[in-house]
């Protein structure tokens, strides 16, 4: 009897990051100016970025730390009460009416404000004069693309965090294939983690590269450790008739050769 495999039901429950925003050269700047809020100017400082980079997490790391209400910039609506607040998204807003009352409110009362976008406050396209007056002189601090080394910190405890074993090959090997976002780590294991309970098996690197084969991002053919190619490379590491299955074909394809063949390598 081969080994049973779980099935893997269609839900793609929210997950973040469990942890704290690990300190990188990418955000050291932003982290510094986090820790001296009473130096802000004018109360306010906004944090930007490109998408996937990492705002949010750090936004709600330090609205949590601080207990400071969190809103969303598309959903903030009306003359918002003033609060220690961090607003995500503030480049979003439906209203920019409100985004101006807030502004105000909590400048009135002397409350910090921490907005995030991806880009600086004083290029965000508002029709209110006075709204982009406010934003001009709005301090703002950028978060780079994350190193290598975080990115790999990152995949790793996105693994653990789901309790999958993953040999670290296979995690290098995906590292040199993935887009470079935080947000794409955890992309990147939830797909592994669903394609793993649907095999029954554990992430290997044929198992990755047709789990991933539809994912935009993902570059199979990038430099890097690559899967074997050769009959002799897969000899003694697949059952027979698994080798020109596993190494010719990618997608949906060379998963279903995978599930069929229990692929070991």
């Amino acid at each position: 009897m081969g080994p049973q495999r779980q099935l893997a039901l269609p839900l793609d429950l929210p997950h973040s990051f469990a942890g704290e925003v690990l300190p990188d050269p990418s955000n050291a700047e932003a982290m510094a100016w986090l820790e001296r809020v009473e130096a802000w100017p004018n109360g306010r400082l906004a944090i930007h970025g490109p998408a996937g980079i990492g705002k949010s997490h750090l936004l709600r790391q330090v609205a949590a730390a601080r207990g400071w209400r969190v809103l969303d910039g598309p959903a903030l609506r009306g003359v918002p009460t003033p609060a220690p607040t961090a607003l995500d998204d503030a480049d979003g807003v439906a209203e920019e009416a409100a985004l101006f009352h807030l502004i105000n409110a909590c400048a009135a009362a002397g409350l910090p404000l921490l907005l995030a976008g991806r880009t600086p406050p004083a290029r965000w396209p508002v029709a209110l004069p006075d709204l982009a007056s406010r934003l001009r002189a709005t301090a703002a601090v950028g978060i780079a693309e994350p190193s290598d080394r975080l990115l790999a910190t990152l995949l790793a405890r996105e693994f653990a965090e789901r309790q999958l074993l993953v040999p670290e090959a296979v995690q290098e090997w995906l590292m040199a294939r993935m887009p470079r976002e935080a947000a794409a780590v955890a992309e990147a294991a939830a797909r592994l983690d669903r394609a793993a309970l649907a095999a029954g098996g554990a992430v290997t690197r044929a198992l990755a590269r047709a789990a991933l084969a539809d994912w935009p991002g993902f570059n199979p053919a990038a430099e890097g450790p690559d899967l074997p190619t050769t009959a002799e490379d897969w000899a003694g590491l697949q059952a027979p008739g698994e080798t020109a299955a596993l190494a010719a074909n990618g997608g949906q394809a060379g998963f279903a050769a995978f599930q069929e063949g229990q692929a070991r390598w």
